[in-house]
């Protein structure tokens, strides 16, 4: 009976952990997602021969693309966050891009 508690417990103690990791696997999940996202959009840009996209910077949260950096025109920053809305999975963009040199 004793032994019989022991393995028991120690199935517990074992499954536990793997319990609790498996809850948080949502937030995972959504880690990988908004850096698969964020690829894309970079990968959007930069085979894009408008826009400098090495100039700019993405960032993803939830779904939600915020690029910064610095454009040429209003047109480019337009183009990047067409481009970045196009990509799948992403819920909005916010743009910090600023018109300079």
């Amino acid at each position: 009976m004793a032994k019989r508690f022991g393995i028991g417990l120690l199935a517990c103690a074992l499954v536990f952990p793997l319990l609790v990791a498996c809850s948080g696997g949502k937030a995972i999940t959504s880690t990988l997602d908004d850096a698969t996202i964020t690829a894309r959009v970079k990968t959007a840009l930069l085979n894009d021969t408008q826009v400098p996209a090495t100039q700019i910077d993405v960032s993803t949260s939830n779904g939600v693309v915020t690029m910064t950096g610095v454009v040429r025109s209003k047109a480019d920053e337009d183009r990047a966050v067409q481009l970045a809305r196009q990509v799948a999975g992403v819920k909005d963009v916010k743009s910090n891009l600023r018109v300079g040199s």
